[in-house]
């Protein structure tokens, strides 16, 4: 473990570049705080059309170029950005592709209807966001997924890409949000999710096409959950192996930094074993 924990924090949507839902201010707090409580923080995030680039002083990272993300049949190319938020001094990389991410909107289309491609921009992300660590070559003690758009990533991380260095001793902490949709994800959906040493029997849970889902599939791979405390009783059956903790925007520090460090103790106690 690094000298300062490592928190990696991934979110679909960030306050100040988009904010769809309640997700956008808790995925700025928590990092912020958490940075100011002497941790070293990295945020990721999609770059959707309707971010200011101009604005918010993105750029390009040459040196993270060259990444292809395979979906079914399809090669996409993956750039990847850099802003430092202002007020934090944090880091923030968006994962930006032409065809997923240059329209003017997040999930839904300016009549409000839902992106048909929905659930192929949430694996392009998903795998972005592994493949981007990789390279970065940046070992994050916690991985900390937020949302539906991220919950592919649990899966992925247990089945494949825990035997990279850089994942080796990561923990990885699940937050369930009050819903965002209703409508169904494309129908391909598991067999386009599927990666190195992920079977059909692993996205089995998906069959309903829908956001709840998507939930549990996270759950069941994730070291620890956390779900706004909004949701009350209908948040999706937990996993029994992993801590769970409700959170509210007043408590939302203080219980996720003890949940982090029952965490980090769990890692510190396995290297030493």
């Amino acid at each position: 473990m690094s000298a300062k924990p490592r928190i990696l924090f991934v979110s679909h949507e960030m306050n100040p570049y988009l904010q769809i839902s309640e997700i956008a201010q808790a995925a700025l707090q928590l990092p912020k705080t958490m940075q100011e409580r002497g941790m070293e923080i990295r945020v990721l995030m999609p770059r959707y059309g309707s971010i200011n680039e101009r604005k918010h002083r993105l750029h390009e990272v040459v040196r993270l170029s060259g990444i292809n993300i395979v979906i079914g049949e399809t090669d996409n190319p993956l750039i990847i950005k850099v802003a430092s938020l202002p007020q934090a001094r944090m880091q923030v990389y968006f994962l930006d592709n032409e065809d997923f991410f240059h329209r003017k909107h997040g999930i839904r289309d300016d009549k409000g209807k839902f992106f048909a491609d929905n659930h192929e921009r949430m694996i392009f992300f998903n795998k972005g966001v592994l493949e981007t660590i990789v390279k970065l070559g940046w070992a994050p003690d916690i991985i900390h997924c937020n949302g539906w758009m991220t919950s592919l990533i649990p899966l992925y991380l247990k089945r494949y890409y825990r035997h990279s260095a850089v994942f080796g001793q990561s923990r990885l902490v699940y937050s369930v949000h009050p819903s965002q949709f209703k409508e169904k994800l494309g129908k391909d959906l598991q067999a386009k999710a599927l990666i190195e040493m992920v079977s059909e029997e692993d996205l089995a849970c998906l069959a309903p096409l829908d956001e709840n889902s998507l939930h549990q599939l996270a759950i069941q791979h994730a070291d620890a959950v956390t779900y706004a405390e909004s949701l009350g009783d209908s948040f999706p059956h937990a996993n029994p192996a992993a801590p769970i903790i409700t959170f509210n925007s007043q408590n939302l520090a203080d219980v996720h930094q003890d949940l982090y460090q029952t965490l980090l103790q769990s890692v510190t106690e396995t290297v030493g074993s």
